[in-house]
């Protein structure tokens, strides 16, 4: 079936996306063409994922030396990409387990089965409150969905599961107040992604671990879009210097194959013994081979440097735009997770840029409808930052001049 369009999509595919008008056929690093063989400078990284982008040799061979291997077996057996990915996560961090999963949602749900396990086991069953933020997002599944802080992924789908306490993001005080033992967990992204790119404060991280701690709840960091390089640490948890108990991984953990992980110390991970959780899918010999590959290539120290050098040059180049046309309010984010705010001038109309960059020949984000977000690969070069900004600041003028 070649002459697929995007018409098709409307004819053939759930509506729950509205994709934009280009279908991009063939990639290649931080480039992308369209079936017309038109070229685009990718800042979307697939929303996080794409951490080496498109293609990566390295993954490519990875991933075609293991198809002609092993593919698939059920969790009646485990197999050695699966063990070998799960060693490298345990060494490069703070956990001793890893639950394989096929996607972030997937880790966040067994995050969150594993933390009311936990206290049910050890407490009590009216341990049971979760704790999450307004803003946050944690998955599409209704668990997840419910435990995110944004009642418009919500809607329509009530009832919903219950013991669900948000918080504003960032705010000990009101965090202080609400915590009691009565809480399992405390969950929070070290920097919202599609709540608008707000990174959490070093005190806010150190209260929430101190909270944890005093009421016996477990700290889980969703880092499915802050992890695996993006942040210019392996993790970003690493830059607080504060430890969760259980952590989850996805989007960038494959580099593009899909692939979900949860992460946890050892007594945490016990609750899940034997039949409690699982995924026929999660831990597949093909996915961790690619992901372990990625892990090998991303934990360098070299690459992650870049990140933050990388990350001086949006900002420059960003800063530059915005003494010409007075867009945003400020730029925030760590490493190249970047979120330009728009001000209030042009507040609500972040789609309306995204709009234009891909006119430009530009993919772009948005985190939500005020926040233009952009998402890279880490491995993106100098010349291709040019190239990309200067193709922004052709969608800027268009959208400030119309």
């Amino acid at each position: 079936m070649t002459n697929v369009t995007r018409e098709t999509f409307d004819k053939v595919m759930v509506p729950n996306y509205s994709p934009l008008k280009i279908i991009p056929v063939k990639g290649e690093g931080a480039k992308l063409w369209d079936k017309d063989g038109n070229e685009y400078i990718d800042f979307a990284g697939g929303i996080a994922v794409n951490a080496l982008g498109h293609c990566h040799p390295e993954l490519v061979s990875a991933l075609k030396d293991q198809a002609s291997k092993l593919w698939h077996l059920s969790n009646v057996f485990t197999n050695e990409p699966a063990l070998e990915l799960a060693d490298k996560l345990v060494q490069g961090t703070f956990a001793d387990k890893v639950f394989f999963a096929n996607s972030g949602g997937e880790a966040n749900e067994a995050a969150f089965k594993l933390a009311r396990k936990y206290a049910s086991e050890n407490f009590s069953s009216e341990k049971n409150e979760i704790i999450s933020f307004k803003q946050s997002f944690h998955g599409r599944t209704l668990f997840t969905v419910s435990v995110g802080g944004q009642p418009k992924y919500t809607e329509g789908f009530e009832p919903l599961p219950q013991g669900i306490t948000h918080l504003e993001f960032n705010n000990i005080e009101m965090l202080e107040q609400a915590v009691s033992d009565k809480t399992c967990a405390i969950v929070l992204e070290p920097v919202q992604g599609e709540g608008g790119i707000i990174p959490a404060t070093q005190a806010f991280m150190e209260k929430v671990r101190e909270l944890c701690d005093k009421h016996n709840a477990v700290m889980i960091l969703d880092e499915i879009q802050t992890g695996m390089g993006r942040t210019g640490k392996l993790f970003a948890y690493m830059h607080f210097g504060v430890e969760p108990d259980v952590m989850t991984s996805a989007k960038a953990l494959g580099g593009g194959f899909p692939i979900g992980a949860m992460l946890a110390k050892e007594k945490f991970a016990a609750a899940l013994k034997v039949g409690t959780h699982g995924s026929t899918y999660g831990g597949n010999a093909l996915g961790c081979a690619v992901a372990s590959k990625a892990f090998d290539l991303i934990n360098n120290e070299a690459l992650l440097n870049g990140v933050n050098e990388k990350r001086a040059l949006f900002e420059t180049k960003l800063q530059m735009i915005n003494e010409k046309y007075e867009i945003f309010d400020e730029v925030r984010g760590k490493g190249l997770l970047i979120g330009a705010a728009l001000n209030d001038k042009y507040v609500g109309r972040a789609r309306d840029f995204i709009v234009a960059a891909l006119e430009h020949n530009m993919m772009m984000l948005m985190a939500g409808p005020n926040v233009l977000r952009f998402a890279p690969s880490l491995v993106v070069t100098e010349a291709e930052i040019e190239q990309g900004m200067r193709a922004f600041e052709k969608a800027v003028a268009q959208v400030v001049n119309a």
